[in-house]
């Protein structure tokens, strides 16, 4: 069964940094985290960042540019969120995704929440 692993999510107060990483597991072929998306209350999901398993340049949404950087780790097969400068509006659960063709693999989810 696939399964995609978060963890770093937490609070912190409006500027603080958090770091959200993501692995993939338990799986009998092989899938590849490549993006972060983003989930507020009331809101429908969104990508904030994504990245390629071949390298070239991220992806990022316009309210993640500038203060968000996606990393890669491919002997973990791993993928990171480096969050700086965080601000209230960043507050959601925040979702790890692989694609293999198309289908569509998702984490369980790590909330972040930013106070002011």
């Amino acid at each position: 069964q696939v399964q995609l692993v978060e963890s770093g999510g937490g609070l912190v107060q409006a500027g603080g940094s958090l770091r959200l990483s993501c692995t993939a597991a338990g799986s009998t072929f092989t899938i590849h985290p490549s993006a972060w998306y983003r989930q507020a209350s009331g809101k429908q999901r969104e990508l904030v960042a994504s990245i390629s398993t071949g390298g070239g340049r991220p992806n990022y949404a316009d309210s993640a540019k500038g203060r968000f950087t996606i990393s890669r780790d491919n002997a973990r097969n791993a993928v990171s969120l480096q969050m700086n400068s965080l601000a209230p509006e960043d507050t959601a659960v925040y979702y790890c995704n692989a694609k293999l063709g198309v289908t569509d693999f998702w984490g369980q989810g790590t909330q972040v929440t930013v106070s002011s």
